[in-house]
């Protein structure tokens, strides 16, 4: 696949980078991701994709737009009060970059739809706000044979983690948290722009991921502490006994 001359000119800082290149760029220009949430997370996710040129994206998020949203959500203004917040971001990646081809799904993914809304994707990012959710997108990845990359931001805590097939983001969180009763940020709070600077870090894994830049990510959690503003990394193992990803 060759690239315009617009093209060419418009993503010309990641062309001149040595470890993205032209083939990098191809890489990204060929992707397709699926963004469960736009949301906090996928406030600083889907701009940094759609400006990275990634071909398709399918936002998937069920929810409008709310005042209290606002303070961490800078893809919408007040006037969007009760808009659909995947439509709203969908024509946001319009406005920004002509030839990503994107895809607004006003769903909300479960165990019944998860494979369907996901299939086809080279990448799924969740950002969603419980563990519900993010399980039945575990699951469906697994099945699917699809990286998964988690990114979670409350209070002043943030993660993200790239799964591929073993181990799977339920070998992480086990299976206590199928219901949809678990604690999110409306209820313990999240600091404005702690969503902003995990979702810019899954961003960059994710386009790193993409174009082959780095060494493999899959398997490893990093944990932002909000506070003391620092980062670790963790590594998750696999359970041999997940019913998703092992023999249990």
């Amino acid at each position: 696949m060759s690239l315009s001359d617009e093209e060419l000119e418009r993503y010309a800082r990641h062309i001149v980078l040595p470890q993205v290149g032209g083939v990098g760029q191809r890489k990204l220009n060929a992707a397709s991701i699926a963004v469960i949430g736009a949301g906090g997370i996928g406030s600083a996710v889907i701009p940094a994709l759609a400006g990275a040129g990634v071909a398709r994206l399918t936002i998937i998020d069920s929810d409008v737009v709310e005042l209290a949203n606002l303070h961490r959500q800078p893809l919408f203004a007040e006037a969007d009060t009760g808009e659909s917040k995947a439509a709203l971001a969908a024509a946001f990646v319009k406005r920004l970059n002509r030839f990503v081809e994107v895809d607004a799904k006003r769903e909300r993914v479960g165990t019944d739809n998860a494979k369907m809304l996901l299939s086809g994707h080279d990448l799924v990012i969740d950002g969603s706000d419980n563990f519900a959710t993010r399980l039945a997108v575990s699951d469906a990845c697994v099945a699917l044979a699809i990286p998964l990359l988690s990114a979670a931001a409350v209070q002043f805590q943030g993660q993200v983690g790239l799964f591929r097939a073993q181990p799977c983001y339920r070998c992480f969180v086990g299976d206590a948290f199928d219901a949809d009763d678990c604690d999110n940020c409306s209820e313990l709070g999240v600091l404005g722009a702690l969503p902003a600077t995990v979702g810019s870090f899954a961003a960059l894994l994710a386009i790193n991921m993409i174009a082959g830049v780095g060494r493999e990510q899959a398997g490893q959690l990093h944990l932002f502490d909000g506070e003391a503003l620092s980062w670790r990394v963790i590594r998750i193992p696999a359970d041999p006994g997940c019913r998703a990803c092992g023999s249990g």
